[in-house]
């Protein structure tokens, strides 16, 4: 389904060219930034990512999320792979990074690479490759990434817990956080079909689904034959069940996130959000509509334009040895 729904490889490369010719050399990125330092650096990202998406497919979905979050904090810099210390609470144990996985899949990409190539490759590039390649692994498109990031030596928990795009904010306040990073509105239709991979805890739900208004009421905007349905998933005060972000295909990346949304089956406040406002809901219904005929196209080209936000390089921050401390 995922073959055929989505551009084919070569296409979407091609369409990207145009793109990259102006990006790669700015903010000190480029392609192929490690063919002499590191030249097997994408292969052995990819290897050993492999082995893992191979065994678990639903590794992909927080593999994506955690660059997304990577990047909307003080830019795309591997600041949310440090480890907090008793000085510091960083990122990764504020509220809305608690579900984030896979840094244990990080960690085993940084090692070999650094087996390899020690002190070369950042964690930040790791991340912005690792988000590519998990992407193509489950059926999505295939994107050329800058490199040449270096990483911060900061993260404080109280940036993420405040900053990020919350599951529960409305059209205006996401529109507000994607503009403040130099994202445009349609980025925000296009990086929110990332959701059709992956799966949401019934706490994030809770509210939608018994006391919207504080009135024991249901969110309006929800399509009530799909409240019900998640009523029965979700009781009052279950916090530990999930649910499929992209019910039926949630471990494929293809383009029926848009086509839930249209329906109001969106499972998160700011899926639903997407229809409050006319060009992500022009966006929404026409990738509904036509199938995701230029998703792909225009997924790859919002994750490289996402991957410069803030990024450091030449002499800026560090090449860490290991991802979750500074050197």
């Amino acid at each position: 389904m995922a073959v055929q729904k989505l551009f084919p490889v070569l296409f979407l490369q091609l369409a990207l060219a145009f793109l990259l010719a102006g990006l790669t050399n700015a903010g000190g990125l480029q392609l192929g930034f490690y063919r002499r330092a590191c030249p097997d650096a994408e292969l052995i990202v990819h290897q050993t990512l492999y082995r893992y998406i191979s065994r678990d497919r639903t590794l992909a979905a927080p593999l994506l999320r955690m660059h997304f979050h990577d990047c909307f904090i003080r830019g795309c810099d591997g600041s949310v792979l440090l480890s907090s210390t008793k000085k510091n609470q960083a990122e990764k144990d504020a509220i809305p990074n608690q579900t984030l996985r896979g840094f244990n899949v990080i960690d085993a990409v940084k090692s070999a690479l650094e087996k390899k190539c020690p002190g070369v490759v950042s964690c930040s590039d790791i991340l912005a490759l690792v988000a590519r390649d998990a992407v193509l692994m489950i059926g999505g498109p295939h994107w050329d990434v800058p490199t040449g990031r270096r990483d911060g030596r900061v993260s404080i928990a109280n940036e993420a817990l405040f900053n990020l795009p919350s599951p529960f904010a409305n059209i205006t306040v996401l529109k507000q956080q994607f503009s403040a990073t130099g994202l445009s509105v349609k980025d925000l239709a296009v990086l929110s079909g990332g959701h059709t991979i992956g799966i949401g805890h019934c706490t994030l739900i809770s509210n939608r689904l018994y006391n919207f208004t504080g009135k024991g009421d249901t969110d309006p905007s929800l399509d009530p034959r799909y409240a019900a349905q998640l009523k029965k998933k979700c009781k009052p005060g279950n916090s530990n069940t999930v649910v499929e972000m992209d019910p039926g295909s949630f471990k494929s990346f293809d383009e029926d996130y848009y086509t839930i949304v249209a329906k109001r089956r969106g499972l998160f406040q700011s899926d639903s959000a997407l229809l409050d406002d006319a060009e992500t809901r022009d966006y929404v219904r026409f990738q509904s509509r036509t199938q995701g005929s230029t998703f792909a196209q225009d997924f790859g080209e919002s994750m490289v334009k996402m991957g410069y936000i803030g990024v450091l390089t030449g002499k800026q921050g560090e090449i860490r040895k290991r991802c979750a401390v500074v050197n």
